[in-house]
């Protein structure tokens, strides 16, 4: 197995976090980047366009730390804007080690996922530029792999990305 980074992008409640939780029954030593907890350390409360690309800067060398050391990781984080999701590919530079994967999913199923309630928050707006609602998602153009979790299982997109990384050699 090579060590690689799978850029989990989608809308929050998309199924991000739920699908790197179920690859690391299978896949050793992997770690998961959490958008939301690091953004406890990294980033806290600053949800302005400018602190997202900081964030996500942050994350993307995080990565590319764990990748250097032979850790694979997956990121789980919103990433809305295509520009992070570019910088994010540029500073972790690995090549086909490095795969941005979209975690398709309706904003109505996203909404009906959300058990924090942060959707119903956003849209009374007591969240203020909340990615879907008041913020804009652009979904990526040309992700490696796009994983629908509106209409494939759990297991079904676990399934696709453990293949996505065996077609890479990675797994």
């Amino acid at each position: 197995m090579k060590p690689f980074v799978l850029w989990m992008t989608g809308l929050p409640c998309s199924g991000k976090t739920t699908i790197v939780k179920d690859l690391q029954k299978d896949i050793p030593n992997l770690a998961m980047l959490d958008g939301d907890e690091l953004r406890e350390w990294f980033s806290p409360k600053d949800f302005s366009k400018a602190g997202r690309d900081e964030h996500n800067k942050k994350v993307a060398h995080l990565a590319k730390l764990l990748l250097k050391h032979g850790v694979p990781s997956a990121v789980s984080l919103v990433s809305p804007y295509l520009e992070n999701r570019e910088s994010a590919r540029k500073i972790i530079d690995a090549g086909d080690q490095f795969a941005e994967c979209y975690v398709k999913c309706s904003l109505e199923k996203c909404e009906e996922r959300d058990v924090k309630g942060m959707y119903a928050k956003a849209r009374k707006g007591e969240i203020k530029g909340f990615t879907g609602i008041d913020d804009p998602y652009e979904a990526p153009e040309k992700a490696d792999l796009i994983i629908d979790t509106e209409h494939d299982s759990l297991s079904e997109s676990a399934n696709k990305v453990k293949d996505f990384l065996k077609g890479r050699n990675l797994l």
